[in-house]
């Protein structure tokens, strides 16, 4: 008899939310030298719901279910160990005396202090940002293995053995859940900062795959990047990336049709765009302003802002974004912002100052193998009444690495190419 699926829908629902400060709550009692047996009680909680839920019914109160079996399993297993028995003892009594959520008010707040925790500590700078990623993505959000592993495009038995070097390191270094202080701290949150950033594009745009857009990557980067907001190591950077996030978030049901083929930005149906994200978009955005330092997260968040306020295209204040862009090459010269900034300079001084820029660019060996250049050219040069030229640009981003929906949308814009030259 197979579960039922309410209680499956549900289960993966709380697996999703709740594994993670799950998992940051026991490797806190237990230590995170133990980090693997706090996932072990974790999963054992699940798979004791998926079998029995279908069968008693979902209780009352699911989380504080799972937190209860989870419990008495890592005791369980704790007295099956063979730590020394006084230790044993002493983790046994704290367990024990541990409450579930709802049983104790303050409790709520400790599981986020634990979960802020946790994504501190696997971004330690003695830990290689790949597997500080990884760490994360598995510990906090809650992702599988194979999850992982289509995120990064590798396969499943890197990611793991990437995993296991990052706790390895956890406990050679004797790592601990304490928040740094001072310089460390600074330095470990722009860690944290970078990996959140880093899932949330991971999801935004998928580099190869069928699918454009992984949405519970970008929703959980978005929820560590709140999380962090909310704490009281938040600082105006910190509000400036939640903004960014929250702002591109809200397109994104916009950012494929009912095939899930790309949309352009220009043709989104803006209606709909979520009007709650863009909202928390705003609120972190004016926090973000109220310090003196300006980082490349703010002139991002600007500029997707600017894009938020227009109600149609033609609405869109492209000198002022074209100006944010300026501001954010000059904090981070990389080609990518340039090719970003290319297009906007066309909006505001035509397609041929766009295109002289974008050909300045192909010198760049950075770009030499990203179909997003190619694209823009090809974009450009269409505008320009080139067809045969901007034919040719689209081919050759066709032999680049790039996500199906984004091959379909090229062998679109070179059917276009044909039309117009026929």
């Amino acid at each position: 008899m197979s579960p039922e699926p309410s209680a499956g829908v549900l289960l993966d629902h709380l697996f999703r939310h709740q594994a993670g400060r799950m998992v940051a709550h026991f490797t806190r009692l237990l230590g995170p030298a133990r980090m693997d047996l706090a996932e072990e009680v974790v999963q054992e909680a699940m798979l004791r719901a998926l079998q029995t839920w279908p069968y008693t019914g979902v209780p009352e109160n699911a989380p504080a279910w799972l937190f209860r079996v989870a419990h008495n399993a890592a005791i369980d297993a704790l007295r099956r160990s063979h730590l020394a028995q006084e230790k044993t003892e002493s983790l046994v009594a704290e367990l024990s005396s541990s409450l579930t959520p709802q049983e104790d008010p303050d409790l709520e707040e400790q599981l986020r202090d634990d979960e802020l925790r946790m994504i501190v500590m696997c971004c330690h700078p003695e830990i290689p940002r790949d597997a500080a990623v990884a760490l994360s993505l598995k510990t906090v959000g809650g992702f599988g293995v194979r999850e992982i592993a289509r995120a990064f495009l590798a396969d499943d038995a890197a990611i793991a053995q990437r995993l296991v070097r990052a706790k390895r390191q956890i406990r050679d270094r004797r790592l601990t859940l304490e928040m740094p202080r001072g310089a460390e701290l600074e330095h470990r949150l722009d860690s944290v900062m970078e990996v959140i950033y880093f899932m949330f594009n991971e999801g935004y745009a998928a580099h190869e795959g069928e699918e454009l857009i992984r949405a519970d990557l970008c929703l959980e980067a978005l929820r560590l990047g709140q999380l962090i907001a909310a704490s009281s190591i938040a600082v105006p950077k910190v509000h400036a990336l939640v903004a960014l996030m929250a702002f591109h978030a809200a397109r994104l049901r916009a950012r494929t049709d009912e095939s899930g083929d790309l949309v352009l930005l220009d043709s989104q149906d803006r209606s709909r765009w979520d009007s709650r994200l863009i909202a928390i978009g705003f609120h972190h955005f004016d926090r973000s302003i109220s310090g003196d330092t300006v980082t490349s997260y703010h002139a991002e968040a600007a500029i997707a802002a600017t894009h938020a306020r227009a109600p149609h295209p033609d609405a869109t204040d492209w000198p002022m974004i074209l100006e944010f862009y300026d501001h954010l090459l000059a904090m981070n010269p990389s080609g990518v912002v340039a090719l970003n900034r290319a297009v906007a300079l066309g909006k505001v001084h035509g397609a041929d100052q766009a295109l002289a820029a974008v050909d300045t660019l192909a010198k760049d060996p950075k770009l030499r193998d990203y179909y997003l250049l190619l694209a823009v050219r090809g974009h450009i040069l269409l505008e320009l009444a080139r067809p045969g030229e901007a034919a040719n640009c689209f081919r050759a981003a066709l032999e680049k690495r790039c996500s199906a929906p984004e091959r379909r949308f090229l062998e679109r814009k070179l059917t276009e190419c044909r039309e117009r030259a026929a």
